[in-house]
């Protein structure tokens, strides 16, 4: 098996963080290392001419005539308008990057000496940038879903408890997964959703379910009868989508206690989106979700309306 933990990984430890971090200017030479390879980009022109500034808070000032606008590495990205230091987030991103079960906002705020309500704003912005838009996957690919949240004991109406919020996975096999929160599974839903996420040739596995039947007629579509307590058929099994729906729910029992229905899309794309970038070193993933960040933002009043 293959795990964010195994030795083939290359990881940071939190002496090797702080030397990387020391200040904050030497996280924002990161950063724009990051989002820049190639030397600051104004984000309201995407000139590359452009002038450092005598400014507080913006390095840069675009030498386009019909532009002129200050910038720092921030702007254009999901950290605008964040009076938080480059240096903590750089922290932060590591801190969400690494935990396998997420990291509360009570705890990033004890650890990085900032207000509780400053990092749970600061980790939904850092969830926003896990989104990637469509990502097509193909093979062998389990489809399933599951249930999170909810407190109510044993009220079962039809398909998952009562009380619960549905979210549909796909996983393609030794490959990413693709999770969607849903307001119903129904057949129609569900189709909806493999027929957006997976390529018409690929073989689908699912549980029996009859929300899935209607994919017969258009994938190969494999059954495993979890109802009759049959969980493995030669190659039939969902076995993979379910290792990722345990992960997802120690991430809620363990860490989070509670994902709110309204915020509960940012809360899933995160542990997909970790979970996407499992294999690689632990570099690469703080600079993978740094990429993610440009060109996204998210205003308080916005995450709250």
């Amino acid at each position: 098996m293959k795990a964010p933990g195994k030795s083939y990984r290359k990881g940071i430890t939190i002496i090797e963080l702080l030397k990387m971090f020391p200040d904050d200017r030497t996280a924002e030479n990161w950063f724009e290392k990051q989002r820049w390879p190639d030397g600051p980009v104004c984000p309201e022109c995407g000139s590359m001419e452009h002038i450092h500034a005598n400014h507080k808070t913006m390095r840069y000032r675009c030498k386009e005539t019909r532009c002129r606008q200050f910038f720092s590495v921030k702007k254009g990205s999901i950290m605008e308008g964040s009076n938080i230091k480059l240096q903590h987030w750089a922290i932060a991103i590591y801190m969400v990057a690494t935990g396998l079960k997420g990291v509360s906002s009570l705890k990033l705020h004890r650890e990085l000496g900032i207000t509780q309500k400053s990092a749970w704003f600061m980790l939904q912005r850092i969830r926003e940038s896990f989104e990637t838009g469509h990502l097509e996957l193909s093979g062998e690919v389990e489809v399933d879903e599951t249930y999170i949240g909810g407190k109510k004991k044993k009220e079962i109406r039809g398909r998952g408890p009562v009380g619960k919020a549905p979210v549909v996975g796909a996983k393609q096999r030794k490959g990413k997964v693709v999770v969607k929160p849903m307001k119903r599974t129904t057949s129609k839903a569900l189709t909806e959703f493999v027929e957006d996420t997976i390529h018409p040739d690929s073989t689908i596995y699912t549980d029996n379910y009859r929300g899935y039947w209607q994919l017969r007629a258009e994938y190969n579509h494999q059954v495993v009868r979890h109802s009759v307590s049959e969980f493995v058929r030669d190659q039939a099994h969902t076995n993979g989508i379910e290792s990722f729906w345990a992960l997802l729910k120690r991430g809620f029992h363990g860490t989070h206690h509670h994902f709110s229905v309204k915020h509960l899309n940012r809360y899933v794309q995160e542990f997909a989106g970790r979970y996407n970038i499992r294999e690689m070193d632990t570099d690469a993933q703080m600079s993978a979700i740094v990429k993610n960040m440009d060109g996204k933002r998210l205003r308080y009043e916005d995450l709250i309306a």
